[in-house]
C-alpha cells in the first residue's frame, strides 16, 4: 500500500512518526510533564498577586483591569512555544540521534514540521492549567478576548517557531556548547517586545527596533483591546507580514546551517 506524499515530497506519515516519538518520550518522564505545568503555574500565581496589589494602589492599573495577567499569559505562549520547539530538538542532540535522523528518509522540512506540532502539544500542557488558575484565582478569562485571541496566538506562535528554528540551526552548527542560547535569546527579546509596558516608554531610537518585532504588535494590541476596548486589526496584519518574512528567513537559515554542519561533520560530533 503506497503512502500519501504531498507536493514537494513531504510525507505525512514520517511527520506523524516523529510526533509519536516525541509524545512517547514526553510521557515516559513525569518530571518533564511536571515542569511544563510548574513554571507557568508559578508565574501566573506570582504575577497575578502582583497585579492585585498594583490594582489596589494605582488608579491607572485599576482601570486597566487584567493587563498584567494578560501580558503574562501571552508572554508564556511566546516563550513556551519557542522552548517547546527547541527542547524537542535538543533531546535529539542529547541522545546523539540527530545524525541518524538526517541519514534516514526524513526530510528537514518534515523534521521541522514535527517539532512545530510538538511545540503546540507542550504549549497546551503548560498554558491550559495556567489559564484555569487565572480564572479561579483572579477572575481573568483569556477566552474573553474573543476572536482577537486567535490573531494574538497565531502571531506569537509564528514568532516562537521562527526563533526556535533559528536557534536550533545555531546549535546544530555549533554543537551543545551553544545550547544556552535556547533559554537566553527569548529573554533578550522580552524588553524590546514591550510585554508589560507600551512602546512609548522606550527611548525614541529604540522604538524602531521594537516595532521590527512581531510580539510588540501583539502586546500593543492586547493593551488596546483591554484598556480602550478596540481591536487593532492593523497591528495584527503588520505582525503577520513580519512573521512571514521571519519564517521564510528562519527556514532558509536552518537549511544553510544544516548544510554547513554536514560539511564540517557537526551532525556526528554534536558535543560541546
Amino acid at each position: 500500500m503506497s503512502m500519501l506524499v504531498l507536493p514537494g515530497g513531504i510525507a505525512p506519515h514520517r511527520i506523524y512518526a516523529m510526533i509519536l516519538r516525541y509524545w512517547y518520550l514526553l510521557l515516559s518522564s513525569w518530571p518533564r510533564l511536571l515542569e511544563l505545568i510548574y513554571w507557568p503555574a508559578l508565574q501566573i500565581i506570582t504575577w497575578g498577586f502582583l497585579q492585585n496589589y498594583i490594582s489596589q494602589n494605582a488608579g491607572f492599573f485599576a482601570q486597566a483591569g487584567g493587563t498584567l495577567i494578560g501580558a503574562v499569559i501571552l508572554w508564556d505562549i511566546l516563550f513556551r512555544g519557542q522552548l517547546g520547539f527547541s527542547i524537542s530538538f535538543l533531546e535529539e542532540m542529547w541522545a546523539r540521534n540527530l545524525g541518524n535522523l538526517m541519514m534516514s528518509p526524513l526530510k528537514p522540512i518534515e523534521f521541522l514540521l514535527a517539532l512545530m506540532a510538538m511545540s503546540l502539544i507542550r504549549l497546551a500542557i503548560g498554558v491550559i492549567p495556567m489559564t484555569l488558575l487565572a480564572m479561579i484565582f483572579f477572575d481573568f478569562n483569556l477566552l474573553g478576548f474573543g476572536l482577537p485571541l486567535i490573531a494574538f496566538f497565531c502571531n506569537l506562535i509564528f514568532t516562537s517557531w521562527s526563533l526556535g528554528i533559528f536557534v536550533s540551526g545555531l546549535v546544530l552548527r555549533n554543537g551543545l556548547g551553544a545550547e544556552s542560547i535556547v533559554w537566553t535569546l527569548m529573554f533578550g527579546v522580552m524588553p524590546l517586545a514591550c510585554v508589560y509596558y507600551p512602546v512609548s516608554v522606550l527611548p525614541h531610537w529604540l522604538q524602531y527596533i521594537a516595532w521590527a518585532l512581531p510580539p510588540t504588535y501583539v502586546f500593543e494590541g492586547m493593551r488596546a483591546l483591554m484598556i480602550d476596548k478596540v481591536f487593532r486589526a492593523d497591528l495584527m496584519f503588520q505582525a503577520l507580514a513580519i512573521n512571514a518574512v521571519l519564517l521564510i528567513a528562519s527556514f532558509a537559515g536552518f537549511l544553510a546551517l544544516l548544510r554547513s554542519a554536514r560539511r564540517h561533520g557537526s551532525l556526528i560530533q554534536s558535543g560541546e
